[in-house]
């Protein structure tokens, strides 16, 4: 059975630091490019980070220099390193395949940026 779970999400100062991390189940991980979504209150769910299978990494320019993806194929997950978070950054980070599989979605973990 496929599953994803994300979590490591909390409630950070602006200027703070994350780690969020994913772990898929059941899924061919190795063989897809994967990433990070978010969606932030009222909004669109959006990518902002991938990595291919290659190890290539992509990031959307609000998170550019600031967050960091990384991929383990061996133990099926994925992380997403955050600094300097600001308000922006707000909202429910998911991960999924690139292009996404509309049966990979989580249930997403919070991330919230508020002193």
């Amino acid at each position: 059975q496929e599953q994803v779970v994300e979590s490591g999400g909390d409630l950070v100062q602006p200027g703070g630091s994350l780690r969020l991390s994913c772990a898929a189940s059941g899924v061919d991980f190795g063989v897809r490019n994967m990433g990070w979504y978010r969606q932030a209150p009222g909004e669109y769910r959006v990518a902002i980070a991938s990595v291919s299978t290659t190890g290539n990494k992509e990031y959307a320019d609000s998170v550019k220099g600031r967050f960091t993806i990384s991929r383990d194929d061996a133990k099926k997950m994925l992380y997403l390193e955050m600094q300097s978070l600001n308000p922006d950054d707000k909202g429910v980070y998911y991960c999924n395949a690139v292009p996404f599989f509309s049966r990979y979605w989580g249930q997403g973990t919070q991330v919230t940026v508020s002193s």
